[in-house]
């Protein structure tokens, strides 16, 4: 049985051209690039609970693999992209303070006055 799932445009995007390229349909891409990455995780190169220990910070990253390293990497810049609910909390009470926010580009602190 068929079901729908929500990508981000980006990935969808990045399937469309490689289906594109690979003269794959949409569906045969993710399936075709499904299988590859289960086929990594059950090889005896990737460990995905140590990456996941990795992003938990209980092992450091250079103790991963190349391909592991690889795939903490985008984990962590994902996970990075989105503060937690503890993180939103915290600049909600400095933006409460009157404290700092976060840092610009320039490295300068960044006040909740200069946000708004």
């Amino acid at each position: 049985m068929a079901q729908s799932v929500k990508l981000s445009d980006d990935v969808m995007a990045l399937v469309r051209n490689e289906s594109d390229r690979q003269s794959r349909s949409v569906a045969g891409q993710i399936t075709h690039w499904l299988r590859i990455g289960r086929a990594i995780e059950l090889s005896g190169n990737f460990d995905y609970r140590r990456i996941g220990a990795a992003l938990d910070a209980s092992l450091s990253p250079d103790e991963l693999t190349a391909e592991e390293q690889e795939v903490w990497l985008n984990a962590f810049a994902e996970k990075m992209a989105e503060p937690s609910e503890t993180e939103k909390t915290f600049f909600k009470r400095r933006r409460q303070l009157g404290l700092g926010v976060g840092l610009a580009d320039n490295g300068e602190i960044v006040r909740e006055s200069d946000a708004s």
